[in-house]
């Protein structure tokens, strides 16, 4: 019963395999990866793990179509990139601007799951598929002889002495000085922004205080996941680092207005409280994470739609048929699509429902 994109080696008990990039899966049943993963169209790609082909390649010097080598597309001489927006990024900067990528600073490789051997970050792949030094230290960043280090999603504070010797750009998915810090993304979904973009900017002394080289901005569909927003503002942000470096980078633009701070989401700011609005708790679900219990016991719940109150005059909590109830609103209710209980596997609520078989109006998020 796996889903698409995803497969069970034989005598596993859990899908822990996964399509290649390349590839995409088409059996939600199979047991061997020969069954599930069949190559992509030409022109196209997907992400590993993916149940479609949704990326286009772009080929380079206008060429018809490329042959997949080993996560590179390549025509005649020169290659172009396979899908990802990073390795998009890293290829124009490197082909088409004529800059050097030294080294590609990243996390070191760690172990994904019980039974696997460690592996490389998606960024540490990223630069390998492109053939570019990895390292795991920014020392050797400043050691690379680079001019320029550019920081996406780094993670840590970049000592001032490194700064002093390399000065950093970095592209932060937020339109500061709006949402500051580890967590721009989820809090911008969190607060119900409407809108939201991503900033190239000096890496200063301060938490994202730098001055803003180029900003892009994008409206947040109201049913956009976190996940989703982030992959667009990669997407996005890819684009405006080699078009900035492109254009010759400029003077920068000190923040303007009041700075907000996007501290790291903790367990907290994903319990659901069924007292509050649906709208709201919608957001939270749209995070990523979202909890709440179920006769005691966790019950996480990763996709739901707002929705009128149901009838019967339940209070907030009380799940009826697939919706449970909330707080005051236009919509007084919450259907739940896809939940996941404990020590279980995500699954449509249907199935979780036709097990635990919940009484109509039985509490969530009760002891």
């Amino acid at each position: 019963g796996c889903t698409p994109g995803r497969f069970a080696a034989a005598g596993w008990s859990t899908c822990d395999g996964m399509c290649p990039a390349g590839r995409y899966g088409v059996r939600a049943n199979a047991t061997r990866e020969s069954e599930t993963c069949v190559d992509c169209d030409p022109l196209r790609s997907s992400r590993p793990g993916s149940a479609s082909c949704d990326i286009d390649i772009v080929c380079p010097d206008g060429a018809a179509e490329c042959t997949f080598v080993s996560g590179m597309r390549e025509s005649g001489a020169s290659g172009c990139p396979e899908r990802t927006d990073l390795e998009r990024a890293l290829y124009e900067a490197s082909e088409r601007l004529g800059i050097e990528v030294t080294v590609v600073v990243t996390a070191e490789d760690r172990r994904r799951s019980r039974r696997g051997d460690p592996t490389p970050t998606p960024v540490g792949a990223a630069a390998t598929e492109l053939g570019l030094p990895v390292a795991h230290d920014l020392e050797a960043a400043v050691d690379s002889g680079a001019d320029l280090g550019v920081v996406v999603a780094y993670g840590r504070i970049v000592p001032v002495a490194v700064l002093a010797r390399l000065p950093m750009l970095n592209l932060h998915f937020s339109l500061l000085p709006r949402w500051r810090g580890a967590a721009p993304v989820e809090r911008a979904v969190l607060a119900g922004d409407v809108e939201t973009g991503v900033c190239l900017m000096d890496v200063a002394e301060g938490l994202d205080t730098g001055a803003v080289r180029g900003r892009v901005t994008t409206p947040i569909d109201p049913g956009e996941s976190a996940d989703e927003l982030r992959e667009r503002l990669a997407a996005m942000g890819s684009t405006l680092l080699v078009d900035v470096l492109a254009a010759g980078i400029g003077d920068g633009e000190p923040q303007v207005g009041e700075p907000t701070w996007a501290h790291k989401v903790g367990r907290e700011d994903l319990a659901m409280d069924w007292s509050r609005p649906s709208g709201e708790i919608h957001r939270v679900v749209r995070v990523g994470g979202a909890h709440t219990t179920f006769r005691g016991d966790p019950l996480k719940v990763w996709r739901a739609t707002p929705c009128g109150a149901p009838e019967g005059g339940h209070g907030p909590g009380a799940l009826v048929g697939d919706v449970v109830v909330t707080g005051p609103g236009a919509d007084g209710g919450l259907r739940l699509v896809e939940v996941q209980p404990a020590n279980r596997q995500r699954m449509p609520f249907a199935a979780w429902a036709a097990g635990a078989r919940p009484v109509a109006g039985e509490v969530l998020g009760t002891r």
